[in-house]
């Protein structure tokens, strides 16, 4: 079950300096300073950016300070696909190529709207129970490395049903559900004030329950961020 949310992502890449750097470019390495926003100009402190070159597949992760902005070194004459890092994915969002030029410094603006509400792919249930499924570990793993980066961030577990079997039995179940991720990510070092658990059973479908592939949509965990 694949959750289709688009972000809108702009980066400019130019020689310049308007921050001031703490990193030093060299022949080999040029020194990236970058800004990241929303479309509103505000800043977005703790976002987590990947750089990954493109011929050897290396990665450079960096995380934006209180002003978001940050710092990296990467190394010239190479082409980086960007990618911004989700709740529980990393999503390629463009690429940009870095010439070849000695000691050269480049300014980098982002431009993105992170969401508030979030489908938590990958979170996977023994049928008819809340007991997860080892292969729902990864996507909560990441969710959890998010959550310790934004450590001021709250967040609402929301289990969802399909309308097969009677509302009661649906709603017990999918806030069971919740509770189980909640308490997945507690387990894991994440404050239990800062998530809440809601199971709203078959009430907020987003397809179609009278054909199997619309009941599998139906039936997810999904994430909305109470507090940045």
């Amino acid at each position: 079950m694949k959750n289709k949310i688009y972000f809108l992502l702009f980066v400019f890449l130019f020689v310049g300096n308007y921050f001031s750097q703490t990193l030093k470019p060299t022949d080999k390495l040029a020194l990236l300073m970058g800004e990241v926003t929303n479309f509103k100009k505000k800043p977005l402190p703790k976002e987590t950016i990947l750089l990954v070159n493109t011929t050897t597949k290396a990665v450079i992760t960096v995380t934006t300070d209180a002003g978001g902005k940050f710092e990296a070194l990467v190394p010239v004459n190479a082409t980086y696909s960007l990618k911004y890092k989700n709740f529980t994915s990393n999503v390629d969002y463009t690429q940009m190529q870095v010439p070849a030029d000695k000691n050269a410094t480049y300014d980098v603006s982002i431009q993105i709207d992170p969401p508030k509400e979030f489908i938590l792919d990958n979170v996977y249930f023994d049928t008819g129970k809340s007991t997860l499924k080892p292969t729902s570990f990864k996507a909560l793993n990441d969710l959890v490395e998010i959550l310790k980066i934004k450590n001021t961030m709250s967040v609402e577990i929301q289990g969802h049903t399909d309308n097969v079997g009677t509302e009661e039995s649906n709603n017990k179940l999918s806030q069971e559900r919740a509770e189980a991720v909640k308490k997945y990510l507690e387990s894991k070092g994440i404050e239990a004030s800062r998530v809440t658990a809601k199971g709203y059973g078959p009430t907020m479908p987003i397809a179609d329950n009278s054909n199997e592939a619309g009941k599998a949509k139906n039936r997810r965990t999904s994430l909305k961020v109470i507090k940045e």
